[in-house]
């Protein structure tokens, strides 16, 4: 699973000037209700409903909050850089200002947990965070955030 096959250059976000979780999650729904066709409320419903189960706030200043949603046929991403860091009640009570969205249709079992994963270990690297956390030009941060990470490198 690649993250060209998540995320589109149209859902990535440079700037994303919000104050705080709920604000962040109504933002990001409304801008993947657009690349989805699913309506902003149902997005952001599904997201609040899994950050009741526990904040999608990995540490590290990084959030990855993600839902299933039936109307969708395949998994979307955005990724956001937030101007100013929000709580996000993460893991490590840092502010997040690194956040990855995920939606998958609700059949999507195994997809979404590889996509989960692939994302989690992306976002892992100190050095690609880095990069995300020095770029702020959407099609510098798509680039980033699609390029092949070396592994095993010697």
């Amino acid at each position: 699973m690649e993250l060209e096959d998540l995320v589109s250059p149209e859902g990535v976000v440079a700037h994303l000037k919000v104050t705080s979780k709920k604000q962040t999650l109504q933002d990001l729904a409304a801008r993947a209700a657009e690349l989805t066709g699913v309506s902003e409320r149902t997005i952001y419903e599904t997201l609040l409903e899994r950050e009741r189960l526990g904040s999608t706030g990995v540490g590290q200043g990084i959030a990855i909050p993600h839902g299933k949603l039936a109307q969708l046929t395949r998994l979307y991403g955005l990724f956001a850089r937030l101007d100013t860091p929000v709580d996000f009640e993460s893991v490590d009570d840092q502010p997040v200002d690194l956040v990855f969205l995920l939606l998958a249709p609700e059949g999507a079992g195994a997809d979404h947990l590889k996509a989960l994963a692939r994302i989690s270990r992306l976002l892992r690297n100190q050095s690609v965070v880095e990069k995300l956390r020095a770029s702020d030009d959407p099609a510098a941060l798509f680039a980033i955030l699609t390029e092949p990470v070396a592994t095993n490198a010697a």
